[in-house]
């Protein structure tokens, strides 16, 4: 049977990696320390994804330069103290590596810096299974369809047989302006009603979910 897709393009945050809680722990204490109101735990889960730059614009609006230099220093500095204790989703490592059996490529699209998204693959374990990465500061923020472009033109993959994976409306969005199909997942940073909106093909609520339909129809 032959494959549906020959691209598979993962989000790291929250779809791969079990690091969204961690990631709105920073932003919360990195924004009290700098002197900005401590967001709700809602509105931190809900810029996941994009840029940092654009997604401390779109929690508090504008910011002064040094304000935004200090809140990133200080959400470094909370991330990497449980940084290299992120678990992957239950069930990753053999998903992936059935996929890559499969003879499917694999790749990830990320908010992350490169050098964030380095750490989090040596630590991982997984990083022999993807083809290609792109990071925020490699290419425009999502849901600019830049990242998925490029790594469909890397893996020499057409739109028709890409599929994009991920757990915030950005991810998604992201896919409908590269015009590939797409699955979201709620047990990353976004609900189910912020996923529905950009036409996923599926929405899944676990891991395993996700595992057994791709098990299934790639």
């Amino acid at each position: 049977m032959q494959n549906n897709y020959d691209l598979i393009i993962f989000d790291w945050d929250g779809t791969l990696a079990n690091s969204t809680q961690l990631i709105v722990d920073a932003i919360c204490k990195g924004s009290v320390e700098v002197g900005l109101p401590q967001p709700s735990q809602q509105d931190a889960s809900g810029i996941i994804g994009l840029g940092f730059r654009q997604a401390i614009h779109d929690l508090f609006g504008p910011i002064p330069d040094t304000q935004l230099a200090e809140l990133t220093a200080r959400y470094t500095y909370h991330y990497g103290l449980g940084e290299s204790d992120i678990p992957l989703f239950g069930g990753v490592n053999e998903t992936v590596a059935h996929l890559v059996s499969k003879g499917v490529s694999l790749a990830v699209a990320t908010g992350k810096g490169r050098s964030a998204l380095n750490r989090a693959l040596n630590h991982s374990g997984i990083e022999q299974h993807f083809i290609a990465t792109r990071c925020v500061d490699e290419c425009h923020s999502k849901p600019h369809p830049q990242m998925i472009l490029e790594l469909m033109d890397e893996a020499g993959a057409k739109p028709d047989r890409t599929l994009m994976i991920g757990d915030t409306s950005f991810d998604l969005q992201m896919a409908q302006n590269a015009n590939v199909a797409s699955i979201g997942v709620t047990f990353g940073a976004h609900p189910i009603e912020r996923l529905k909106p950009h036409q996923p093909i599926e929405i899944f609520s676990d891991f395993g979910q996700l595992s057994t339909w791709l098990n299934s129809n790639v």
